[in-house]
C-alpha cells in the first residue's frame, strides 16, 4: 500500500508498480479546466487519482487491458474521495474507443509499454505492461487524433528514441509537439525519459528539463516541488 496525501494505492495484482515515470506524468500533465480525461493503461490507477485530485471538475475514464490490474484500480478508485468521478474499463484502448466512438477528451494521458523489439521479460503480465510493437503506437496516436478535443492535449512519458518515433507518428495524424520535458537522473546525465505533449494547435514547442536527484539519494528541489502536492515525504 502506497499512501499519498489525499489517497492511497493498493498495488497488489499489478505487474507494473508505482514508479517515477508514472508519478511525474500524473503531477505534470495539465489542461485548461479539463472536463473529461482518459488514462490509457491505468495500472494501479495512480495517475488517474493524481489527476482527480488536481482537477475537481473532471470525469476520468481509466482503461486497463490487464483484468487483475483493472480490478486493483477499481478498488483504489472506490476507496478514494474521488470515486464518483473515476471509472475503470477493463479492455485495451482500441476496443474501448471502438465501443465509445463519440467520446472526446480534453486531456489524454498514458504511461504506455515502450520497449519495442527488445528482449522480453519472463513474466507474461510484465511483458504486456512493458513491451509494445511499433503498431501499438501507430494505433494509439490514431486513436488520440480521433478522440482528443480541439484544444486538448495528449501527455505521454517515453524513452527518448520511442518519443522521436511518436512525434513522427503524431505529425502523420495532424498532431503537433507542443511541449517536451526531458527527464534525467542527475544534472550531468543524458535524459532517459521524455514527456511529450501533443495537440492539434501548431505552436512553438516548449522544451524543458527536469532533474530528479541533486546527489545520490537526495532529490532535487524541482522534483520535490513537482510532487509536493502528493507525496507525504515532501
Amino acid at each position: 500500500m502506497f499512501h499519498f496525501k489525499q489517497f492511497s494505492v493498493d498495488q497488489s495484482g499489478c505487474a507494473m508498480k508505482i514508479n517515477t515515470d508514472g508519478v511525474l506524468l500524473g503531477a505534470l500533465a495539465t489542461a485548461d479546466n479539463p472536463q473529461s480525461i482518459s488514462d490509457i493503461g491505468t495500472g494501479t490507477g495512480v495517475i488517474a487519482l493524481m489527476l482527480a485530485q488536481r482537477f475537481a471538475n473532471a470525469q476520468i475514464d481509466a482503461v486497463e487491458i490487464d483484468e487483475s490490474a483493472a480490478e486493483t484500480a477499481e478498488r483504489n478508485f472506490k476507496n478514494s474521495q474521488f470515486a464518483d468521478r473515476l471509472r475503470v474499463y477493463p479492455s485495451g484502448f482500441k476496443e474501448f474507443f471502438e465501443g465509445h466512438p463519440g467520446s472526446k477528451y480534453d486531456l489524454i494521458v498514458s504511461n504506455p509499454p515502450f520497449y519495442i523489439n527488445s528482449l522480453l521479460s519472463p513474466g507474461a503480465k510484465k511483458n504486456q505492461a512493458k513491451h509494445a510493437g511499433e503498431g501499438f503506437f501507430k494505433e494509439l496516436i490514431q486513436s488520440v487524433s480521433v478522440h482528443l478535443t480541439a484544444n486538448g492535449g495528449c501527455w505521454l512519458v517515453l524513452p527518448p528514441d520511442t518519443a522521436d518515433m511518436v512525434k513522427a507518428l503524431a505529425a502523420q495524424n495532424g498532431l503537433h509537439l507542443q511541449k517536451a520535458v526531458k527527464i534525467r537522473s542527475f544534472e550531468k546525465d543524458e535524459p532517459h525519459r521524455e514527456i511529450v505533449v501533443l495537440g492539434f494547435q501548431e505552436i512553438a514547442a516548449e522544451i524543458t528539463t527536469l532533474t530528479i536527484y541533486k546527489e545520490v539519494n537526495v532529490y532535487s528541489e524541482e522534483y520535490r516541488q513537482v510532487l509536493k502536492p502528493y507525496f507525504l515525504a515532501f
